[in-house]
Order: structure tokens, then sequence, then C-alpha cells
């Protein structure tokens, strides 16, 4: 399920990200916990992934003055790699290559943090309102130079406890603040992975993570 990236500063609104492909840097992994699927009647593990486009930038107004800085787009995904999971879907076209049955296993997703790919990005409507979500992740186009993220890297999971960056978006922590974990922390009878990440593999040296 994709999300769209709201860019807010001080009550300004920004057009929804431009369909197409898109240089995008790796920069947030949020634990969003278990989350009601009311279509389903179930609860969710999901977790958030968030990108920076350093080709496309905003001007954002704060108390100190004018900062020039690069979009943000974010998609969320249940916290799986079964077959039909879109988050296994996604890690393979970026890897370039599917999972082995030993990766399988377990994929800790903080190795996504500052890496690079191409994100295609797509339009939908919906109340007469234009979203941007993330269609696909693919390596990155080999013309491009592998970048740094500007914003400082984000992570957050429930396993490390419940501190929440202050430089989280409040849209981000409202997610948060609605999983099960955060409203009944006592609760140990959840579907779905216990933690926020899955154990780590051993890397490959062709493929970016």
């Amino acid at each position: 399920m994709g999300l769209h990236a709201s860019d807010k500063g001080k009550g300004q609104d920004f057009d929804p990200i431009e369909p197409g492909l898109h240089h995008a840097i790796c920069y947030a992994i949020d634990d969003l916990g278990h989350q009601y699927n009311k279509k389903y009647e179930n609860y969710q593990h999901k977790v958030l992934i968030t990108w920076e486009l350093p080709e496309e930038r905003i001007q954002i107004e704060k108390d100190d003055g004018v900062y020039d800085l690069p979009r943000a787009i974010s998609r969320q995904y249940t916290l799986s790699l079964n077959q039909k999971a879109y988050l296994r879907k996604d890690l393979e076209t970026w890897r370039g290559r599917n999972f082995s049955e030993k990766e399988l296993e377990g994929f800790d997703l903080t190795r996504l943090l500052g890496v690079n790919c191409t994100l295609q990005v797509m339009h939908n409507t919906k109340d007469d309102k234009t979203y941007a979500n993330v269609a696909a992740v693919v390596p990155l186009q080999k013309h491009l130079e592998k970048k740094e993220p500007e914003n400082p890297t984000r992570y957050f999971s429930f396993e490390e406890g419940r501190d929440i960056s202050e430089n989280t978006p409040e849209w981000v922590v409202k997610i948060i603040h609605q999983s099960k974990e955060w409203t009944e922390p006592e609760d140990e009878n959840l579907d779905g992975p216990p933690n926020g990440m899955m154990p780590d593999f051993e890397d490959s040296e062709d493929i970016p993570f």
C-alpha cells in the first residue's frame, strides 16, 4: 500500500512530486507497529520506508530562515518477506535479484539507510486530490552518481524502546501512536514478527545491501 509524501511548513502546501523516474536515497525506517486492518479485521505489522529525492527541491520557511531541502516520499509495507508481499517485491527489484532460501530467513531493514536507488513515482487521484505514490524501486541508474542523504538518517523500532526522534514528521508519529504496541504495550498476543526488524544475513558483493 503506497503512502504519499506531504511536505508542509508553516502552512505551506506543495504540488505532488512529478510522476516518472527519480534518483532517491533511503534515509528513514520507521516501525509502525501492529496496525488494525478494517478490511481483514486483524492487526498487521507495518513499516514505513522514506526516501529523499536530491533532484527535487523545496523551500521550507522556519523561524531562523529559509532552507533548500530535498523532497521526500514514503511507502508503507506489511513487515513480511512472503512471496506476495510488496516489501519482498520492492527489495528484490531494488537489489536486482531474488532472495535465496537462506536469505528469506530474515533481512535487517536498517541496511537500507543511505542506499541509493531509482524510484518510479505515479499519481493517483482520490476525492479530487492528487497523490504521488511509489510504484517501483529499482537500482540507481548507471549514469547517476551515488549521493549521501542530506537529511539525518532516522530509525525507530519498538524492539529498542519508545523514544521517537524529534525529526519524525507529525503524521508518522500519529500512525505510531495508533499501533497496538503503543496503545496496549502489555499485550503479547500479536500476529507476525515480535519486533520491527528481521535478522540479518550475509552480504553479497554484487548487490548494494
